[in-house]
């Protein structure tokens, strides 16, 4: 028989896995990229800095959302299996010893898909429902 605990626990996971504002982020570049997939590997050296370009060459601009959204914790803990503590900590180093700054932080969903529908380097996340045609949704490997 499960305990109280177990009970409360899956109630909590319930709860959180059917919130709108933790939807499955998806990975999106411009209509304009000639990018269409990526493997985990190569979007998590983009959004960590190792890499500036795309596998193809093309210029790679990473964008996030607020620190503190859901968008931005959903993207980061299910494409690159870490936590925001864990990317303050990786760009505090690399800012400290000047090798690189984080990817430009962007308000929310919409201007997000904004911001990359209009640029052909931008590569960003958004809630699957502000797919429109002017995005590409990147399929991750």
């Amino acid at each position: 028989m499960p305990s109280r605990l177990t009970k409360i626990g899956c109630i909590l996971l319930l709860g959180l896995a059917s919130s709108p504002a933790l939807a499955d982020a998806v990975v999106v570049v411009s209509a304009q990229s000639p990018v269409s997939n990526l493997t985990r590997s190569e979007l998590t050296d983009i959004y960590l800095g190792r890499t500036n370009r795309f596998p193809g060459g093309q210029p790679a601009m990473p964008v996030d959302q607020h620190e503190n959204s859901p968008a931005y914790v959903t993207f980061y803990r299910n494409y690159l299996g870490q936590t925001p503590a864990q990317i303050k900590m990786h760009w505090s180093r690399l800012i400290f010893t000047g090798r690189g700054q984080p990817p430009r932080s962007l308000a929310d969903h919409q201007t997000m898909a904004d911001f990359v529908a209009g640029q052909a380097t931008a590569i960003g996340y958004v809630d699957d429902a502000y797919v429109d045609e002017r995005l590409r949704v990147v399929t991750i490997d």
